[in-house]
């Protein structure tokens, strides 16, 4: 079993708060084992198995949105004196949805995603550049980790995993969107699953609604941009597909059109597309975005006039800017990297990540750092 201590740091520092905790992430990456983890500490605590009247009693509801009226319980839950209330779910409609209105400002959300390359390492015990080679091909899911990879129970696995979160959990996710709002939108799993694997082929890439429908229509499918929207939308409620807006570094607000779109984890990315070319640096960049938001940055791409910045985090008011690249080692690259950078009239921290270790260095306060290096920092 996968210790997920980061998670289970942030559980216990809400711990005994009357607040609740929900915790969300795509299926199979670690939620229900990590509330049993936690239940584990908790019992290591002194909190014994059976609560009993006048003391702490805490509640464990694991996927509780595949419950009819689901928000009516929790919130029945949350008005009892002495309950502390945890739940997990693999949909953000969760949180979209009745239980939101009824629990405002009453619970916490902790986003939890597949295991982080330093995670990788420690579970797997291999060797730190055969482990990239490793994570980069089949990702991130906990038991992808430990059990014993072959290529073809790798993609039967990971096949599992998407049908499910596809088939299962989008149509269960318009069930309740049809009793809530009287109508259905997603009928065509074919066309979600072709959506799927074109916004998998450009990540990395900023897309638009019309973009996806000019796709699909030279593909001969004829679609509205609503429609698409809508298989879209349905795909990032499901934590498939996570977007990044745009942010003008000059004019310091964020910009509407053309997101970026990247996949929760490489190992589904691989199984869904399949590659004519190998597109390294997207793919290093679609971990290195993962990484980032599980440091607590708030992350967005960055466009300075002409130019782009992969990435442009905040914390506490605080930024910095990333460049994400495979190879620095060529100058026309090491200049095309830079340039965006050299021109950012500021004193934040600029720093460019790359997997060769040939060009690492600060140039004229610009960091060059070795990406391996940086993610097990």
């Amino acid at each position: 079993m996968v210790e997920r201590k980061e998670y289970l740091d942030q559980l216990w520092a809400w711990k005994d708060e009357q607040i609740i905790k929900v915790v969300t992430g795509i299926r199979r990456c670690g939620k229900s084992v990590l509330l049993e983890q936690y239940q584990d500490r908790l019992r290591a605590a002194g909190v014994e198995a059976e609560q009993i009247s006048g003391k702490m009693t805490y509640i464990f509801l694991d996927e509780i949105q595949n419950v009819p009226d689901f928000q009516k319980v929790v919130d029945s839950l949350y008005v009892k004196n002495n309950t502390d209330v945890y739940i997990t779910g693999s949909n953000s409609y969760l949180l979209s949805s009745e239980l939101a209105t009824l629990l405002s400002g009453r619970y916490v959300e902790i986003s939890m995603l597949p295991l982080s390359f330093r995670e990788y390492v420690t579970v797997t015990g291999m060797q730190r550049e055969d482990a990239f080679a490793e994570y980069m091909k089949t990702g991130g899911i906990p038991y992808v980790a430990v059990m014993n990879r072959t290529d073809e129970k790798v993609n039967q696995y990971l096949e599992g995993i998407y049908n499910t979160v596809i088939v299962k959990d989008i149509e269960e996710r318009q069930t309740r969107k049809e009793k809530d709002a009287g109508k259905r939108k997603i009928t065509d799993i074919a066309l979600l699953k072709t959506i799927a694997r074109y916004l998998a082929s450009v990540i990395g890439s900023p897309v638009s609604m019309k973009s996806v429908t000019d796709y699909l229509t030279s593909s001969g499918r004829k679609v509205s941009p609503n429609t698409v929207s809508d298989y879209v939308e349905a795909l990032t409620e499901s934590f498939i597909f996570y977007p990044v807006e745009r942010f003008d570094i000059i004019g310091k607000q964020l910009l509407k059109a053309n997101k970026k779109l990247y996949m929760v984890d490489l190992g589904l990315r691989n199984h869904i597309f399949p590659r004519k070319r190998y597109d390294l640096g997207f793919s290093i960049e679609n971990i290195v975005y993962f990484e980032l938001l599980r440091r607590g940055y708030q992350v967005n791409i960055g466009k300075y006039g002409s130019t782009e910045v992969d990435f442009v985090v905040q914390n506490q008011g605080i930024l910095t800017y990333y460049q994400v690249t495979a190879d620095m080692t060529a100058e026309e690259t090491f200049e095309r990297e830079m340039r965006p950078l050299r021109g950012i009239p500021d004193n934040y921290e600029k720093i460019v990540l790359t997997l060769d270790r040939f060009s690492l260095g600060n140039y004229d306060g610009i960091k060059v750092v070795n990406v391996i290096d940086w993610l097990l920092a």
